[in-house]
């Protein structure tokens, strides 16, 4: 380094400021490149603060704000009664629907819910 070349100090963001920054980020339909490199901002900041954003928003559709949910359980019909039916389905609030047959794979069943831990 020569004695032209400085060193500036960024100044911290405000929590506001990173919040109008996210937003305006999922707005715009930008690459996070293009984003960030335009708004001097790093990924791992952006990154970071979408991800409390899908966080809160997560525990925020979960339902009876994390609590137990009243459940209605069918009654197994003999197979001379039954007409094509899963084995057990869950209904998310967004609309979301997860089927497994009730001959379902339980290694498949764990990794599709692993995966969606994950989102």
């Amino acid at each position: 380094m020569n004695g032209e070349q400085q060193v500036g100090t960024r100044r911290r963001r405000t929590r506001a400021e990173v919040r109008r920054l996210v937003a305006e980020f999922v707005s715009s339909g930008m690459r996070r490149s293009e984003f960030c490199q335009s708004r001097g901002l790093s990924f791992s900041t952006l990154d970071r603060h979408l991800k409390k954003r899908r966080w809160k928003r997560k525990t925020r559709n979960a339902g009876a704000d994390g609590k137990l949910v009243a459940v209605e359980l069918a009654i197994r019909k003999p197979p001379a009664e039954r007409w094509a039916s899963c084995g057990l389905a869950v209904v998310l609030l967004g609309g979301r629907r997860i089927e497994v047959q009730s001959d379902f794979d339980g290694h498949t069943l764990e990794r599709l819910v692993s995966v969606l831990e994950r989102m």
